[in-house]
């Protein structure tokens, strides 16, 4: 049986929330929508870890941030953990990635042969979090409201300029796939960085939102009734200099929302590209993590909320019908669902991986034990632990008061249940669970050791000559198009896709 092709469509920064279903009925996403139709859709996924590198790490490798040592983003990610790229191409699969994936460290591939474009962030150590220093802000890098005081309308920002790219060179590799040049099956990843604040929108899909609903700010949470993790997210974006307005959170809503569109047709475009070049693929698409979008008070991410932890998760494959899985499930799962697809063993990949394949809940059989998320960057202390196990949520740190929520009775997690004698016997066989996943004190020192040689290292080879580890796509001029190492007629031929229309 043929391997089939895979494309995996991977955003940033998108509320799982926002997807329980396909795209919630308000957001203008037609291309999403159409893809949620013929999909698996997963409408209670969660990421490994709600920051970008911890999670696209997780998302690569199928394993929690503490075997991948990815606990920021600025964590070097070892070369020597097999990615699902690994197994690919030892499958027999090209791949190629266009647009982030934001890797630390100088392996800037990770299974990919072949990347066609830098990444947007930086991927030396220079993004540090510093347990040493607790309530210190490095404000150079650090996340601050001004991505919701300044949201609006721009034509293009450094975003745009970077999606626009990754769209552009996915298509034109789908064009040169069609050719057959190379016979084997392909895995392509094309990963935006929208809708990722800032909250600047192209005025044709900003006025998309003018009159609507979804724009009016949450009910607020005030600071002495937050708890501790998510105070320290507070005075991490440095919430005292700013005084949000209903109307800054209506602009930065609208401005989110904007880009969820701007995405939509960036994937349309991919999507038309596939259909056009008359190929079948797999198609995947995920977020790395979600956004707060002011729920709770909270922006941005690093948090273990619905908003924040929850992510989109489709899956279209050419003859399995679609269908919705309301269990919860994990970006680690990715990992397996991929290998399962290419028929690859999943003996050989079981070491490998925190992650359970998708498929048997896709054929409506098996099911996921709890799934679990680890969170040990800016805004903590010390690691943050959780387990989702049903309608339940387990949140644990040593360095804060569990906490304890049904989602069922409390989607919005208002009600902390670890407080209530009612609810000790459920609280304890989490407790039971987390203690059996996790060593606290353990996991605590790995990170504070990791931390502290990246500082280190950071400023020793910021002195001197700077040699940069970031991503430089080569394209060489002289192998592209016509030049007279080529026969022209064979080139013309061989370049052409359909052939003989």
């Amino acid at each position: 049986m043929p391997r089939p092709n895979l494309l995996i469509l991977m955003v940033d920064q998108l509320t799982g929330t926002l997807f329980q279903d396909g795209p919630a009925a308000f957001l203008h996403a037609p291309n999403l929508r159409r893809l949620a139709a013929r999909s698996h859709r997963f409408s209670r996924a969660y990421c490994a870890s709600p920051l970008c590198s911890p999670s696209r790490a997780s998302f690569m490798a199928g394993q929690l941030p503490r075997r991948t040592g990815v606990y920021d983003n600025a964590a070097n990610f070892a070369a020597d953990i097999p990615c699902f790229t690994h197994h690919l191409r030892r499958a027999g699969y090209q791949t190629a990635l266009s647009g982030k994936m934001h890797f630390a460290g100088p392996d800037q591939l990770h299974g990919f042969e072949e990347r066609l474009t830098t990444d947007i962030y930086p991927a030396d150590f220079g993004w540090t979090p510093d347990y040493r220093k607790p309530g210190e802000r490095i404000d150079w890098w650090y996340h601050n409201l001004g991505s919701v005081t300044g949201a609006g309308v721009a034509e293009i920002t450094n975003q745009m300029e970077f999606d626009d790219d990754a769209a552009h060179q996915a298509c034109q590799k789908l064009y040169d796939l069609s050719r057959g040049h190379d016979p084997r099956p392909w895995c392509l990843t094309v990963s935006f960085t929208h809708p990722h604040d800032p909250f600047v929108a192209r005025r044709k899909y900003w006025d998309l939102y003018e009159n609507c609903a979804e724009l009016d700010p949450p009910e607020a949470v005030a600071y002495e009734d937050q708890d501790a993790h998510s105070k320290r997210l507070l005075e991490s974006v440095d919430f005292r200099g700013f005084n949000l307005t209903d109307d800054q959170v209506r602009r930065a809503r609208r401005g989110y929302y904007a880009n969820i569109s701007y995405i939509d047709d960036k994937i349309g475009e991919i999507l038309s590209t596939l259909e056009e070049s008359r190929q079948e693929a797999v198609i995947l698409f995920v977020s790395d993590h979600g956004e707060m979008l002011g729920e709770h008070g909270l922006w941005f991410k690093m948090s273990f909320f619905e908003h924040s932890a929850r992510v989109p998760l489709m899956i279209a494959a050419p003859g399995l019908a679609p269908g919705r899985v309301d269990q919860p499930v994990s970006t680690l799962d990715i990992l397996p669902t991929l290998c399962d697809l290419a028929g690859i063993n999943g003996a050989e990949i079981a070491p490998w991986t925190d992650g359970e394949s998708l498929l048997p809940l896709m054929h409506g059989t098996g099911g996921r034990g709890p799934v679990p998320m680890e969170y040990a960057a800016e805004g903590t202390v010390a690691p943050m632990v959780g387990l989702v196990d049903g309608p339940w949520k387990y949140i644990a740190c040593d360095a804060d008061p569990e906490l304890l929520f049904n989602l069922d009775s409390d989607p919005r997690e208002r009600e902390n249940l670890a407080l209530d004698p009612a609810f000790a016997p459920v609280l304890e066989r989490f407790r039971a669970m987390a203690s059996a996943r996790w060593n606290l004190k353990a996991f605590d020192a790995e990170v504070r050791q990791s931390q502290a040689r990246r500082w280190v290292v950071y400023e020793g080879l910021r002195q001197g000559r700077y040699a940069p580890w970031d991503f430089e796509p080569r394209r060489a001029a002289s192998d592209r198009y016509m030049r007279n190492h080529m026969d022209l007629n064979t080139l013309e031929e061989s370049q052409r896709f359909p052939r003989g229309e």
